[in-house]
């Protein structure tokens, strides 16, 4: 199973780009000697750990009658089929046909295996199609990479379409009405002037008349992988450390599904840092966490066709801005016939 140029456009738009890393779940989800099945861009997948750590994705589909290879049996560095025992290396290649010994099948790499990267506690993979099998180059955010910024991964799972929970994102004025009662989101003004300032890797979609109170800027940020950043500022009570930075990312699950990541980050180090850590575990994480549960409890609630019935206006500028990127590359990626 290859994603195929052959899917529609609007198939491609309600399942997630292709030829670019995605997030799929944490790394935690997959211990070390384990298997985990997975749903990513409307496809079903087999994230497969060896003991030693390294970790594949290979399509859970047996090369043999498409049997899901995730109800199998993990043999360390490969897994064994549970229908007729048909045994597929980490890279997807079938190394054992016990029923018939010398089978044709033997040797050949039969299973789509993707390429994986590791960041930040999360698991990323390029989904390619079949003309762009190789990943594109991957420069991670800087807050995952930066030895002087400590961030938290949380990870939640929504029944919303992928583009709902970035859109969510890149609208940073709802942060002053949905958020206001907030530890944070409670300051500044509840009217404000937007404009986009384009980047090398994207662009900036931030308040003209307002910075450092609320929720007042976004960048969305593409650099083979899609993610966001942004900034909300900290009152005294959360300690040393500046302003508390979230960097998201959005897995495409499936057409109604979506995987959220948010690392929560400050710029801290020595006592600072423990200072951060403590607090954040007992008293500023689950305050998060009632944020996150109104951005879901909002998007969940949105009927399927909502951004098929909307008047707009000037605060959606961001968000036109992402939808015209995103159907533009839909189309480019793909062949069928509309």
């Amino acid at each position: 199973m290859t994603l195929s140029t052959s899917a529609s456009a609007e198939h491609i738009y309600a399942t997630g780009l292709r030829n670019q890393w995605h997030p799929v779940v944490p790394s935690h989800f997959v211990a070390p000697g384990a298997m985990r099945k997975v749903t990513a861009l409307g496809e079903q997948w087999l994230l497969f750990r060896r003991s030693d750590g390294v970790l594949s994705m290979l399509a859970d589909r047996c090369p043999h009658r498409g049997a899901p290879l995730s109800l199998g049996k993990h043999l360390g560095d490969r897994v064994a089929c549970w229908y007729h025992g048909v045994e597929v290396e980490s890279d997807g290649t079938v190394s054992s046909v016990p029923g018939l010994p010398g089978c044709s099948l033997e040797g050949k790499r039969l299973v789509t295996s993707l390429p994986v990267r590791e960041a930040g506690g999360a698991i990323l993979a390029y989904f390619g199609d079949e003309e762009h099998p190789d990943p594109v180059e991957l420069t991670l955010p800087e807050p995952l990479t930066d030895p002087e910024v400590d961030a938290f991964l949380c990870y939640a799972e929504w029944n919303a379409p992928w583009r709902y929970a970035v859109e969510n994102l890149l609208d940073p004025m709802h942060g002053a009405f949905l958020h206001h009662d907030s530890h944070t989101m409670f300051d500044g003004d509840t009217t404000a002037k937007f404009r986009i300032r384009e980047t090398h890797r994207g662009y900036f979609f931030e308040k003209t008349d307002q910075r450092g109170v609320n929720f007042d800027w976004v960048e969305l940020c593409r650099t083979g992988v899609d993610w966001v950043d942004l900034s909300i500022p900290y009152p005294p009570s959360a300690g040393p450390g500046g302003a508390f930075g979230i960097v998201g990312m959005v897995c495409p699950v499936d057409e109604r599904r979506s995987g959220v990541f948010f690392w929560r980050y400050r710029r801290v180090s020595d006592w600072q840092r423990a200072s951060w850590r403590f607090l954040y575990r007992t008293l500023i994480e689950q305050r998060h966490w009632d944020v996150l549960e109104q951005d879901r409890v909002m998007l969940e609630a949105m009927p399927a066709d909502a951004d098929q019935q909307e008047n707009l206006y000037q605060h959606d500028l961001g968000v036109v801005r992402l939808r015209r990127l995103y159907r533009a590359e839909a189309e480019a990626q793909s062949t069928a016939k509309a």
